[in-house]
């Protein structure tokens, strides 16, 4: 009796696990874009945040970096529509079951920037 007990406790335990994990990382653009334009960085004096942010399950389908993009582009959105995010933070809520796992909410801040005042380079 007192093995089950403490097989029940043991499963519960592990079934409704919480984990937080923050970053303060960049992620690198991989693309390699050419252009002859020239253009100014707006970058915004305040800092914009999305908080507590629920993917949809075809997000999270692609990882956590498809997850972090995700969250990234909605705040974009929210912030005027603005083009990009300068020094973006992470906060991931991810829940550890027994036999799965997966991020519940996710929270980013950073601050939203725009391009402006484009200009044609000429070609050297």
């Amino acid at each position: 009796m007192k093995y089950i007990f403490f097989l029940a406790v043991a499963v519960t335990f592990l079934a409704s696990c919480t984990t937080t994990i923050k970053t303060a990382t960049s992620y690198d653009v991989n693309d390699n874009i050419s252009s002859f334009n020239d253009a100014t960085l707006e970058i915004s004096n305040r800092r914009a945040s999305l908080n507590d942010w629920k993917p949809e399950g075809r997000i999270k389908r692609g990882g956590k970096a498809n997850i972090m993009k995700a969250a990234v582009s909605e705040l974009l959105r929210q912030s005027n529509d603005a083009d990009v995010l300068v020094a973006p933070q992470f906060d991931l809520k991810i829940r550890h079951g027994l036999f799965s796992h997966g991020v519940k909410r996710v929270s980013v801040t950073g601050y939203p920037a725009r391009y402006t005042k484009f200009q044609q380079v000429s070609q050297k």
